[in-house]
């Protein structure tokens, strides 16, 4: 797979999310409300992908921030998003469901 292509997806070198949140780095689903209701990370804020831009003013533009969805796509859209908005710190966590295993294993 194309470089360019495995870091958009976040296939890139392996991030420590459980490191990550553990040191104090938001969660932040980018589904609608109804997806976010039928389930996520627990802990997680929910901004839609189109409400991201105002709705991350609230957070420091260096701190961690993890994004994540369904599948990883709009995760995707929001890390690439949230890095030309001046955020320093963004990572794709895709998928929720992924996401979440990653930071229960021990």
């Amino acid at each position: 797979m194309n470089a360019f292509f495995k870091l958009l997806f976040g296939q890139g070198p392996k991030t420590d999310f459980r490191h990550l949140v553990d040191s104090g780095a938001v969660i932040i689903d980018v589904r609608c409300s109804a997806e976010f209701e039928a389930g996520h990370v627990r802990g997680a804020k929910n901004i839609p992908l189109n409400d991201l831009n105002a709705g991350v003013k609230q957070f420091k533009k260096n701190q961690p921030i993890i994004v994540c969805c369904a599948s990883g796509i709009r995760s995707a859209s929001g890390k690439s998003m949230l890095k030309s908005s001046g955020f320093s710190a963004v990572y794709n966590g895709g998928g929720w469901k992924s996401l979440e295993s990653k930071l229960l294993k021990k």
